[in-house]
């Protein structure tokens, strides 16, 4: 019997911690963690690949100055990469508390009147700043997007090389802005660096990791979408949480103020009567 009662009340126990997990804060989190890892690893591989290409058959040299070129914009990048990780990891970590403290576990153990004050001004805090990374999202998926597209034209230049005959296909990196215009780094089709780069397992990795790194973003704009709805529905029963804890406090006092009230006529009848 003993053994049986326990059995419950650890089961009721981890129905109740279960019960408090905030799960869609916890679906966007994951969902969140999954874009960013793959935009971060993904967008980093890729940039490496490029710098590949671009000194092995372009042959497109580092400036031996302090000249802003395409390696050391690769080198930004790839910091600002570092920074998103670590940054957003840290966010999504602030959001799963967030959600925590909006949910109903938290909400017996500390009572309404902690939630209503500061949860309300969090909860707005953190849909203002939500909004504003979605919009960022939605930039770094435009930036992504151009790589791909001119990968996806690298890539059809090479299957179409050997279709169409008699026309010169040539790859001109000047014509994307990634070298000056003095510079003449064209290959065209029929060369022997045209056909190894095409080839190259470089290119169709670069290619595909591009891809994946420009999935990530969106899964990344879609998360930040996801806690937007969350933080709202948060605010909104923060917000239903005070107007009720007001409605209390208001209807405790009228009930004490009659109870004083009956109390003093019940006494001032009392001593008439005596």
């Amino acid at each position: 019997m003993y053994r049986l009662q326990n059995h419950r009340g650890c089961l009721e126990c981890c129905l109740k911690c279960l019960g408090g997990i905030p799960y869609p804060s916890l679906i966007a989190t994951i969902l969140l963690y999954a874009g960013v890892a793959l935009f971060c690893g993904c967008g980093h591989e890729a940039l490496s690949g490029t710098v590949t290409i671009l000194q092995s058959y372009f042959e497109v040299v580092r400036s031996p100055t302090d000249a802003l070129d395409v390696f050391t914009m690769i080198d930004i990048i790839k910091y600002v990469i570092y920074g998103i990780a670590s940054a957003f990891f840290v966010y999504g970590i602030l959001l799963m508390v967030e959600g925590f403290f909006t949910s109903g576990a938290i909400k017996d153990l500390y009572g309404d009147f902690k939630i209503t004050t500061c949860g309300r001004c969090v909860s707005a805090w953190f849909i203002m700043l939500t909004y504003i990374f979605m919009l960022a999202w939605l930039g770094v998926t435009a930036f992504t997007s151009l790589p791909v597209f001119i990968y996806f034209n690298i890539w059809n230049i090479c299957q179409n090389s050997t279709v169409l005959d008699g026309a010169t296909l040539c790859l001109d990196p000047r014509q994307y802005g990634i070298i000056p215009i003095a510079d003449a780094k064209t290959i065209c089709a029929g060369t022997d660096k045209f056909y190894k780069m095409c080839e190259s397992n470089e290119l169709d990795m670069t290619f595909h990791l591009f891809i994946c790194a420009l999935a990530g973003a969106g899964a990344a704009v879609i998360a930040m979408i996801h806690y937007l709805m969350v933080l709202s529905a948060n605010w909104a029963y923060v917000k239903d949480a005070c107007r009720m804890q007001k409605y209390e406090d208001i209807k405790s006092k009228e009930e004490q103020e009659l109870h004083d009230i009956h109390s003093t006529r019940s006494k001032e009848r009392l001593n008439a009567y005596t």
